[in-house]
């Protein structure tokens, strides 16, 4: 009997496929688009403790095609997330990856990848109306986990990713992300933050087969 909810046929994939992402998010459709925040703040650590980081960054959230795993059939956006200090230009944060939307199911994935030589699989769950959503990553875990390189699992062992998104009423959506790490030489585990909310400055793009098919 098929332990999955595709049933017992894990190659075949979905006939007559809706190629317009953007009618197919469920919750992330309002995510697409470019985005600008102004007001974040990053509580990160340091060696005499806990620093307050204001920081400004701007969010590319673009369609992509329709994904298919055999039956499982995933619609999502492409993103860029850049990081500056106030008064600077040069790279605070720099991420890309993915977030996924599984209509048949609910489920939600976020990608992360950043140039420090880590990635994460973050995962929740969601209705297609949601206006809230919530995805976490636990180390460890080979479904929605962790990878880091040698000298971040050493001196920065990243325990727990998760991240709370919320879409406003004013065309805008926030974030709150906690990041749960044990420093090397830290009895207790720290609470690496970040919170922002984007304010829309470019509207959202059609994914190219949708473009293509007109």
């Amino acid at each position: 009997m098929s332990q999955t909810p595709y049933g017992d046929d894990i190659y075949t994939e979905p006939a007559d496929v809706d190629v317009d992402t953007l009618a197919n998010l469920g919750p992330l459709a309002r995510l697409a688009g470019r985005w600008q925040g102004t007001r974040g703040l990053d509580v990160n650590p340091k060696a005499d403790g806990p620093e307050r980081q204001p920081y400004l960054e701007t969010f590319d959230l673009v369609p992509i095609d329709p994904q298919t795993n055999g039956p499982q059939l995933l619609y999502g956006l492409r993103y860029h997330q850049f990081v500056t200090k106030p008064g600077e230009v040069g790279a605070y944060h720099d991420q890309v990856g993915f977030w996924l939307w599984e209509p048949a199911t609910g489920a939600l994935y976020q990608t992360v990848s950043i140039p420090r030589a880590q990635t994460v699989l973050a995962s929740g769950r969601a209705s297609a109306d949601a206006r809230r959503f919530e995805l976490v990553a636990t180390r460890g875990s080979t479904a929605n986990g962790i990878v880091s390189q040698p000298f971040l699992e050493q001196a920065f062992t990243t325990l727990e990713y998760r991240i709370v998104v919320t879409l406003h009423d004013d065309d805008s959506w926030s974030y709150e992300e906690d990041t749960v790490l044990r420093i090397l030489g830290q009895a207790e585990p720290f609470h690496h933050t970040d919170r922002s909310t984007l304010t829309r400055i470019g509207a959202p793009q059609r994914n190219p087969l949708a473009r293509a098919r007109g």
